[in-house]
């Protein structure tokens, strides 16, 4: 099984990218961690926010790995703590089935998109700069994949 964080945006500033890779390299062989950028649409040109959000949604929906579960990042999704985290995890494990978890843009995701996702979680009821969901997401993976062995990174 693959996790991969399907994120819209790119050329993210450089803590960023070394924080997603930070955890990414943690995470065990038989479960790796990939990021997949989605070029945002352009906020220019008159386009209306839905516009926007289905352009965002069909580069996506060509980003995806084929046959994966969708686990979209959503204001109104699942509020879990480490532990539920580590049990969806390992749920999805079970399943066998790669796990696309997706990122919005700076408008979030289209409606029609979010109606084919499996699952909607949240990382925080924080509002949080966009850039820091990717580092975030990744750790929080990492986190539940530690619960899940035992590992003493992870301390309640």
């Amino acid at each position: 099984m693959k996790l991969f964080v399907v994120a819209v945006g790119h050329r993210m500033p450089s803590w960023v990218e070394a924080g997603f890779d930070e955890f990414a390299r943690r995470m065990p062989r038989e479960l790796p961690l990939q990021l997949i950028e989605v070029k945002a649409e352009p906020r220019t040109g008159g386009k209306t926010v839905e516009a926007m959000m289905a352009a965002e949604a069909a580069r996506i929906e060509a980003a995806l790995p084929p046959r994966c579960r969708r686990v979209i990042l959503d204001e109104r999704g699942a509020d879990l703590t480490t532990a539920a985290l580590a049990r969806r995890l390992e749920a999805w494990q079970g399943e066998g089935q790669d796990v696309a978890l997706v990122v919005g843009g700076p408008d979030g995701l289209s409606p029609a998109f979010k109606a084919g996702a499996q699952e909607a979680i949240r990382l925080s009821s924080l509002t949080l700069p966009h850039a820091l969901v990717r580092p975030l997401l990744a750790e929080a993976l990492y986190r539940a994949w530690t619960v899940l062995r035992n590992h003493p990174y992870h301390r309640e």
